[in-house]
Formats: structure tokens, C-alpha cells, sequence
């Protein structure tokens, strides 16, 4: 007699069998949650699993678990049919432009889990679909968050094809005399270092981020800049 996994199997359109093992599976979890690695208990929504699979693509791409526990338990996915076309349609309809994920089954017998492979994507920044008005979140850590309009820019510049530039000019140095002294910098403070207004502070923050010569990340709701870790 066919049990549920196999007649699922036989009848899903989307989603491969892994060739994870039990024990690999058990050592990708015990990384822990990360800017790579998310757990969920099960899709609550196409809504709310979209904003995971946002930050993720906005960032460095990553991987969600269906039917892991925050703490790491494995409890497995009850219904495969629905988790995988909510995630599809999460995918599909709520991300836009939409996301090009895989969906793989862990078979570890009584307790299955998805996992749900995000990639980079291409074109940035992809937002989600709300009642209002398309939100833009990225990884940072392991939490999503809401995207600053200066992070949107940046997003969008980095997979622009008409490329970035800046001008090394007085304000850029005195913004890496700064960076060198504190490491970070807020877009408030560049403005009165300078002496300029917060509109060009931000404009000349978000063109060096766009060139890699900075990075970004957010502390108590406000975005700072620090040097790229890939520039000496």
C-alpha cells in the first residue's frame, strides 16, 4: 500500500528528492538560523513565507527550512500539496519580479522537510506585494529587514547596466579620513562633517555603496556605512 509520500511523489510538479542524508540534514541545522539559513515551522502564508524569500534574494540568496523548529527540532511538514503551492505562489505572485526558487524533499520518514533554495537575484531590488504598497527587505543576520529608500537605491544601482561612478573629490575624503577614525557613518553625521545637506550626503553614500567601496547595515532602525570588506 502507498503511504502519503510516495503517492505525493508520484503526483508533485515542482519539487525533487534530495540527496541529503538524516545526518547532513541535522548538520545544516546545527549552523543554526544565519544571513543564509532560515527555519519555519511551516508556510503561514504565500505573504509572509514571500518576505524571507525577498531577503534572501535581495542579499546573497539562502535557504529555508519547512518543518524545523526555531529551536532546531525537526517536526516536519504535514501537508506536502499546500506547502508547495503556497511557496510557489509566494514565489510566483507575491514576489515581484517574481523569484526563481527550488524546492527539495528531505525524506527522513515520519518527519519530512522542505527545502526551499533562494537564489541572488539578478535584477534588484524584488519587493513584495502589500495592502499599500510593495515593501523591499533584505538578510541581515538572521532577521529580514525592511529596506531604507538609500538601500533600495543601492539594490538597484548594484544590477544597474549602466554602471556606477563617483568622484574622489574633498567630501570623499573627508568621509574616509572619518571612516578611519570610527568605521561607521550615518548618512545625519556625513552631512554635518561636510557641511552639506542630507539629500547630497545620502546621494553620495548611496553611489559609493553601489560601487562596492562601501558597505551598509542597520542598528536601531537607522542605516550605517563602513568600508567593504573586499576593499583593503
Amino acid at each position: 500500500m502507498e503511504n502519503k509520500y510516495d503517492l505525493y511523489l508520484q503526483n508533485q510538479e515542482s519539487v525533487t528528492v534530495s540527496e541529503m542524508s538524516l545526518q547532513d540534514l541535522k548538520n545544516l541545522i546545527a549552523t543554526g538560523e544565519s544571513s543564509f539559513l532560515e527555519f519555519k515551522h511551516k508556510v503561514a502564508t504565500p505573504e509572509k513565507i514571500a518576505k524571507e524569500m525577498a531577503a534572501f534574494a535581495n542579499t546573497k540568496g539562502g535557504k529555508i527550512l519547512i518543518g524545523v523548529e526555531d529551536n532546531g527540532d525537526i517536526v516536519g511538514i504535514e501537508s506536502y500539496y499546500e506547502e508547495e503551492f503556497w511557496l510557489n505562489q509566494a514565489a510566483q505572485e507575491v514576489c515581484i519580479p517574481s523569484v526563481d526558487i527550488k524546492l527539495e524533499l528531505v525524506h527522513t520518514g515520519k518527519k519530512d522537510v522542505l527545502i526551499v533554495e533562494v537564489p541572488e537575484a539578478e535584477k534588484k531590488p524584488v519587493a513584495i506585494k502589500g495592502k499599500k504598497r510593495r515593501k523591499v527587505y533584505i538578510r541581515q543576520g538572521d532577521e529580514n529587514i525592511e529596506a531604507t529608500d538609500d538601500r533600495i537605491e543601492i539594490l538597484r544601482n548594484k544590477t544597474s547596466t549602466e554602471g556606477v561612478t563617483f568622484e574622489y573629490g574633498e567630501r570623499e575624503q573627508q568621509l574616509f579620513r572619518f571612516l578611519n577614525e570610527y568605521g561607521d557613518i550615518t548618512i545625519e553625521r556625513f552631512s554635518i562633517i561636510s557641511n552639506i545637506t542630507t539629500y547630497r550626503a545620502e546621494k553620495i553614500l548611496v553611489n559609493m555603496a553601489s560601487a562596492g567601496v562601501l558597505d551598509t547595515f542597520e542598528q536601531k532602525g537607522v542605516v550605517h556605512y563602513t568600508f567593504s570588506n573586499k576593499n583593503p
